[in-house]
């Protein structure tokens, strides 16, 4: 199984400032863990810079303008109290879109099966109109709507298993029956979105509400039980994963109590639904995940199960 792993320096360079949980030290972290050594196998790609069209997929036009227009020439600008730009943010952002995109046409042209996109600023928070919770644009709606444009699909499902619930990436897919968003996430927590009665124009939203502390009996029972049965009854026909990690036991933002092996669990799950649904056609994003030891094992986990290893090469 050839698995692409997508990324791109200049990602390290959206300087979020001292103190701040996504910082660049989280790229060089999942660096750190998917290093060449260990995982000989994978077939790396730098990512090309996203176009303000293809921005706009997921966002409207003046959004996109907007954005480009708040980066700073020098120091740092707050578009929000959590989400931050400087100078670097430019190139950053649309590498991070750029490198979903890029994986899409990757996983449709036959040159990879699966993909793993290694980037940041996160996207699931980033709304049509707005920036939130450190995400300004959403790199995993623009992959989705991507497909649909240039390689003629019609279902594309985003399943993402962040902590936190993914509002922007709702919000775009709410009242489009062909498009599937299925959240895990810890309830209550930021932003205040995703309750479960919250299903979207044909019950195309599902929201898996996990209590504090539920940990992984919980987690797998709710994606068992609920989640993967409406993936796999939505057939759709390429699979986006928002691949964040900041669910884990060791992560200081949340306390949703799950491990290492919970991560290889779902990804398994989601990739035997690619497998049946989509020709295994399956391209994940990093989101969340602020513990660097945390993000570094639970990385290690999923991209080896993406590799359809066990553990690392």
């Amino acid at each position: 199984m050839t698995t692409l792993f997508m990324t791109h320096t200049d990602c390290l360079f959206h300087d979020t400032g001292g103190g701040h949980p996504e910082r660049p030290d989280r790229l060089r972290a999942v660096y750190h863990a998917i290093d060449e050594d260990t995982y000989p196998a994978l077939r790396r790609q730098q990512a090309p810079l996203a176009t303000d069209a293809q921005l706009a997929l997921a966002h409207s036009d003046s959004y996109v303008q907007k954005v480009k227009a708040a980066i700073p020439a020098s120091g740092r600008r707050n578009l929000d109290p959590d989400t931050v730009v400087s100078p670097g943010s430019a190139e950053a952002t649309r590498r991070a879109a750029g490198a979903v995109v890029a994986a899409v046409d990757a996983i449709f042209d036959g040159t990879a099966d699966n993909a793993f996109c290694a980037v940041r600023p996160p996207g699931h928070h980033a709304e049509p109109d707005r920036p939130m919770g450190f995400c300004l644009f959403n790199n995993a709606a623009i992959g989705a709507l991507h497909a649909r444009q240039a390689h003629g699909v019609r279902r594309v499902a985003v399943v993402d298993f962040d902590v936190h619930h993914g509002n922007g990436t709702q919000a775009r897919f709410r009242d489009d029956p062909d498009l599937m968003y299925l959240s895990s996430h810890q309830w209550p927590l930021y932003p205040g979105t995703g309750a479960a009665h919250e299903t979207g124009v044909a019950d195309n939203l599902v929201n898996l509400c996990l209590e504090p502390t539920a940990g992984s009996a919980a987690f797998r029972a709710a994606w068992s039980d609920t989640g993967l049965p409406k993936l796999r009854a939505f057939a759709p026909e390429l699979i986006i994963i928002s691949a964040g990690f900041d669910g884990h036991e060791r992560d200081p933002l949340a306390s949703l109590s799950l491990t290492d092996d919970d991560y290889g669990w779902i990804t398994a799950e989601i990739m035997k639904i690619a497998t049946e649904c989509c020709d295994g056609r399956l391209v994940s994003v990093l989101e969340g995940g602020y513990d660097l030891d945390a993000l570094q094992s639970a990385t290690r986990v999923h991209v080896s199960t993406l590799q359809g290893t066990s553990g690392q090469e």
